[in-house]
């Protein structure tokens, strides 16, 4: 009988594969960590600050440190603290800038401050920045740079430290060192000439010896500060270096606390003046930076920085 050739097909194997014989998948290529998104988003803008700060670094060859403090910051003893952090990865006897923003505050704080980023700095230059004001204790700081940068909108204060009375209700106010003192010896020189003079009697019942004692050895101190540091770095000559501090803590010359002492007049005085004019593009990148910095300073925090750190201290 004749029929139809049939031809066999072998079917497709569509079964799965056993796990036994499965390929195993390539692990994917190891990726570097970085930064999450949300971490990224809520620390952008510190982010964007260190690297304006490693911008000014390259144009300049130093390294840079910033310290910004409100204008009711005082320097104390924990900027200590914030100053070492900046310092940890910075070379022994590389040449540093210090981007100083501050009203002042305790001056054997300030002297130990400055005397940490010059043993840091070693041979090497150190220059501070002084963006918008550097004042009392803070001028101290810039006393004992190599140079001290300055711009229009720059102004250094006199060294007469400020010091804290309480009147009768127990209230605390800042009043000049040497201000007190010169109430105090025109006083005492009335009352001599006219032992019935009742103003100067009533004046200097309000003047305890002890606290004048107090006052004199920190107005001293203030000028010891500032004769020690110019002659080790700027000036380098002990007589010049204490003229220089007689003139800035002189209170008949500077006749309030806050009056600018612009480059002109710091130069004038003899200090190391650098000027850069408010269009030089370093000029531009140091002022964007204190504008960024000091946009963050609220709330009684004072910020330390540098290309490695940030740190916002209370």
């Amino acid at each position: 009988m004749g029929g139809k050739d049939v031809t066999m097909t072998k079917p497709m194997d569509d079964r799965i594969p056993s796990p036994l014989t499965s390929v195993t998948p390539t692990p994917p290529t190891p990726r570097a960590p970085t930064k999450t998104p949300f971490y990224e988003a809520t620390t952008a803008a510190r982010y964007a600050r260190q690297g304006l700060i490693r911008e000014i670094e390259a144009t300049t060859g130093a390294r840079l440190i910033c310290y910004i403090a409100e204008h009711h910051q005082q320097i104390d003893r924990h900027d200590v603290l914030g100053i070492v952090d900046l310092l940890h990865n910075i070379p022994v006897g590389s040449p540093i800038d210090l981007l100083l923003h501050s009203p002042g505050g305790d001056i054997d704080a300030a002297e130990k401050v400055i005397s940490l980023i010059r043993k840091r700095a070693g041979t090497g230059i150190v220059r501070v920045v002084v963006p918008d004001f550097a004042k009392s204790a803070a001028t101290l700081i810039a006393l004992g740079s190599n140079t001290i940068v300055m711009s229009d909108t720059s102004e250094l204060g006199a060294i007469d430290p400020q010091i804290e009375l309480k009147d009768m209700y127990g209230n605390g106010s800042l009043h000049s060192a040497q201000s007190y003192l010169d109430a105090f010896e025109t006083h005492s020189e009335n009352l001599k000439a006219d032992p019935r003079d009742p103003v100067a009697s009533l004046m200097l019942s309000k003047m305890e010896p002890a606290t004048v004692r107090k006052i004199e050895r920190i107005a001293l101190r203030s000028k010891a500060i500032a004769e020690d540091l110019l002659s080790k770095a700027m000036v380098k000559d002990e007589a010049k270096a204490k003229k220089i501090a007689s003139e800035l803590a002189n209170t008949k010359r500077w006749h309030s606390h806050g009056q600018v002492i612009g480059h002109e007049t710091a130069t004038g005085l003899g200090l190391n003046v650098e000027y850069l004019p408010p269009e030089s593009p370093l000029w531009i990148k140091f002022w964007r930076l204190y504008c960024l910095q000091i946009y963050t300073v609220d709330n009684g925090v004072k910020l330390f920085e540098s290309s490695y750190a940030s740190l916002p201290m209370a």
